[in-house]
């Protein structure tokens, strides 16, 4: 394939994927939008004023940063993981791989899908964020990078389930039993300075810790990681790690064929 059809048939994909969720928006877009702003209501307006101050904010202000985060990895993730898998089942990825396209585009297809719906749903929540609290951004250009390079990394982690998984109820169990509690165990809804010295270093093994913390810091000038004893270098350090390591994985299954060739 000429450069012109490989761009042509990346954007096709592009194009299919932001279709597919925008096509269901009251079910991708939505939903996510209603569940942060009872996570403001409940734990920011009501809880919030008794708990007070938690790492030197006000809790809402310091949970805002988490819930954005929470959102832009859940919708990446979730994009990714039911739309390459749908192909799966109905078998027309098959007729994808018989083209000459090559593997990275197929894949970056997938990728720039699920990362255009976090984005999208991460832009949502900030704006209802923004009808709860006066939020200022402390680092743009930090923020915009965390923001996308975690979306780039659990669309990765999206697709990645999909080759694996063989049935609908396979695509459901690493969000329910692996990401949601490493979600709620990253800091988005209170500072691991308040666990004891055990559970803090025990916490330093989630990698969600350190996207939350990034996109805290960027936002709000502080975070866990710098109390620990742990740069925002670091912490991004470990985001373009995984991001390589996912993306090598997931290249080299594409390349054996795992889980897309009977």
């Amino acid at each position: 394939m000429t450069p012109l059809e490989q761009y042509r048939a990346l954007l096709t994909i592009l194009y299919k994927e932001i279709h597919r969720f925008m096509r269901i928006w009251t079910q991708t877009l939505i939903p996510p939008a209603i569940m942060i702003m009872l996570y403001f209501v409940i734990f920011g307006t009501l809880i919030g004023k008794r708990i007070g101050q938690m790492g030197g904010f006000d809790y809402m202000q310091f949970m805002i940063p988490g819930l954005i985060m929470m959102s832009v990895i859940s919708n990446s993730y979730s994009n990714v993981v039911s739309s390459f898998f749908g192909q799966k089942f109905a078998r027309s990825i098959e007729e994808l791989l018989i083209t000459p396209l090559p593997h990275y585009l197929i894949l970056l297809g997938w990728v720039l899908g699920g990362v255009a719906r976090g984005l999208l749903v991460g832009a949502i929540v900030t704006l209802v964020s923004l009808w709860f609290y006066d939020l200022s951004v402390n680092n743009w250009s930090l923020s915009i990078f965390v923001v996308i390079s975690t979306s780039i990394l659990f669309s990765l982690g999206g697709f990645l389930n999909a080759l694996f998984a063989e049935s609908f109820d396979d695509i459901s169990i690493i969000p329910t039993f692996i990401m949601q509690p490493l979600i709620y165990l990253g800091g988005v809804f209170y500072s691991i300075q308040l666990l004891p010295s055990f559970w803090q270093t025990v916490s330093l093994a989630n990698p969600i810790l350190y996207m939350i913390n990034a996109f805290r810091y960027s936002i709000l000038g502080s975070s866990d990681l710098e109390a620990l004893g742990f740069s925002i270098n670091y912490a991004i350090f470990m985001i373009i790690g995984f991001i390589v390591l996912f993306a090598s994985i997931c290249l080299w299954f594409l390349h054996k064929g795992r889980g897309i060739r009977s």
